[in-house]
């Protein structure tokens, strides 16, 4: 039986509760922290009050290819990549950060929050296993999500080639008619 230090302890209990507000899900939260189950799911009812979702999370690397999720997995990993090649931070520290930065770019711009802190660590997850890549766009310049060994060559962003269903949902139109008139 090892010995578990007290501030240890504390620190992946924090750790999990900043996690919990930010949206993780048990997985991500029994993958990341040393915290037992049992203890994580009395975590989550007195932070959330209510008991985690259940059910797998989702494991496809296609959900990040449709369009709008796509733009905001990009803007996520140019955050994230930003802060792992210039702050020393491991990886679950620039995924949080990350995903707050994207949090307050989304509510700053009143976007539609389309990525979740758990979508946002399996995407990180993805890039480790050589799943996906970054794609440079020929005509913006920016850098995309993309599957990995695809052809990048001539890769065009979903920005500079907006498919024809894009915006068209019922949302985006309650939004349009929301707006006030210029």
């Amino acid at each position: 039986m090892r010995n578990k230090s007290v501030v240890t302890e504390a620190r992946e209990i924090q750790l999990a509760v900043e996690m919990i507000e930010l949206g993780a899900r048990l997985q991500m939260l029994e993958a990341e922290t040393n915290v037992s189950r049992e203890r994580l799911l009395k975590l989550y009812k007195e932070v959330k009050g209510v008991s985690p979702p259940k059910g797998m999370l989702p494991f496809s690397t296609d959900w990040f290819m449709s369009w709008q999720p796509n733009i905001h997995a990009s803007l996520f990993m140019s955050f994230y990549t930003f802060l792992r090649s210039n702050a020393e931070l491991s990886e679950l520290e620039a995924i949080i950060k990350a995903f707050r930065m994207y949090r307050g770019h989304v509510e700053t711009n009143a976007l539609e929050e389309v990525l979740t802190l758990t979508r946002a660590w399996t995407l990180v997850r993805f890039f480790d296993a050589n799943l996906l890549q970054l794609a440079g766009c020929t005509r913006c310049g920016g850098r995309y999500v993309a599957h990995a060994y695809d052809p990048v060559r001539h890769y065009v962003c979903g920005l500079c080639n907006v498919p024809a269903r894009a915006g068209k949902t019922k949302r985006a139109k309650e939004a349009l008619s929301a707006a006030p008139p210029n």
